[in-house]
């Protein structure tokens, strides 16, 4: 460390040094060079419940969303934004944190959330309407647990954006113009304060929105979301998902859905990539599926009928179907851990000295569909 720090630029150490003087109660100063911590650093992450979401969003084993920073999960209806917010809860509580939800579709209902793994009497539920109260609250949140706990972990999950009104719409008369464009003013004026407020506390935004139309757009990116541009520019993460198709039993009842997430933007890792997942409605993601569906795309698994032979590291084979992969790899610590290490190898993009260009494949594929 000693090294690194007498290898910094002389006149950018006394730059350094007079401009963490100025500002006496915080520092505004720093060198990236690994020496000391900044505020770039980020230690801890916070689990979708999907492995593969985890890995595409922050590049590194054991990922997921970033603490200290702003995700926003978009879709259309019927998606999973609501089921995808409720597991980082839930995986929040599993941490020792406080879970915080904000509903303002009031559509919450407590089974759901409990089927998913979220202890309700330990959860903060809070109904609100207008994007104004959404962001008083959430800024008094953060200032009581910066009083109170400042080393808790919390999670705050706003549900939705596109569903909350603003003071100016609730009072508006609709045959006049000037009340559409308050929601994006107030959200921008909020995202500058907030933004700034979490970045040095373990606390994690996460906001829904749902995806509109805009109409006429024949080239690009014919998606937009609620609430203006502020969000998607404050946010460092934004997650699109989309419902890939239906998942039935043999009685044709709908059990889940199949689930596509697009990173359409990331600050953390590479964007633009992608994560396929099966969920369901009374257990959530079914992550260890799409362990399965990556083996079987790499040839790392041997097929013969319906039954499959995984061998481990100690080179013996195990023999199961595809019901039984859930329970064989949940039951064995040693071969879950060996199966997520071959799965972190084949999915976390290496960078070759800068960039590894050479390792990204480059497709027409469009951002949505």
């Amino acid at each position: 460390m000693a090294s690194k720090r007498e290898d910094r630029d002389k006149l950018a150490g006394i730059l350094a040094d007079s401009l963490n003087k100025k500002f006496k109660d915080f520092k505004v100063a720093y060198f990236l060079d690994g020496a000391d911590e900044t505020p770039t650093d980020l230690t801890e992450w916070i689990s979708t419940g999907s492995s593969m979401l985890d890995l595409s969003i922050s590049n590194r084993k054991n990922g997921g969303i970033p603490v200290g920073r702003i995700t926003e999960i978009t879709g259309m209806e019927a998606s999973g934004k609501s089921l995808v917010s409720a597991q980082i809860l839930a995986n929040t509580q599993k941490m020792g944190g406080l879970g915080v939800f904000i509903d303002t579709e009031n559509a919450c209902n407590e089974e759901f959330l409990q089927a998913l793994g979220i202890d309700t009497k330990q959860l903060l539920y809070i109904q609100l309407e207008t994007v104004e109260d959404i962001f008083e609250v959430m800024e008094n949140i953060i200032t009581k647990v910066r009083e109170s706990d400042k080393d808790r972990l919390v999670t705050i999950v706003v549900d939705s954006v596109a569903a909350a009104t603003t003071r100016v719409e609730q009072e508006a008369d609709y045959s006049k113009d000037g009340w559409a464009t308050s929601k994006a003013i107030v959200i921008s004026k909020a995202m500058r304060k907030i933004t700034q407020m979490i970045g040095r506390q373990r606390i994690a935004l996460v906001f829904t929105n749902q995806l509109r139309q805009k109409l006429g757009v024949m080239f690009g990116d014919p998606w937009t979301t609620s609430g203006g541009k502020a969000l998607p520019f404050h946010a460092s993460t934004r997650i699109r998902l989309k419902n890939m198709g239906q998942i039935k039993d043999t009685g044709k009842n709908v059990l889940g859905m199949k689930c596509r997430a697009q990173i359409v933007k990331n600050r953390l890792g590479p964007p633009l990539r992608h994560a396929d997942y099966d969920m369901y409605f009374d257990r959530g993601i079914d992550n260890y599926g799409a362990w399965l569906t990556v083996l079987k795309e790499h040839k790392l698994v041997k097929s013969g009928g319906a039954w499959y032979t995984l061998t481990d590291m100690n080179g013996k084979d195990h023999k199961f179907l595809s019901k039984d992969w859930e329970d064989l790899i949940s039951g064995n610590d040693e071969l879950r851990e060996y199966v997520y290490q071959i799965i972190c190898d084949k999915v976390i993009l290496k960078y070759r000295e800068k960039l590894g260009i050479d390792d990204v494949e480059f497709t027409d594929e469009v951002i949505g569909d």
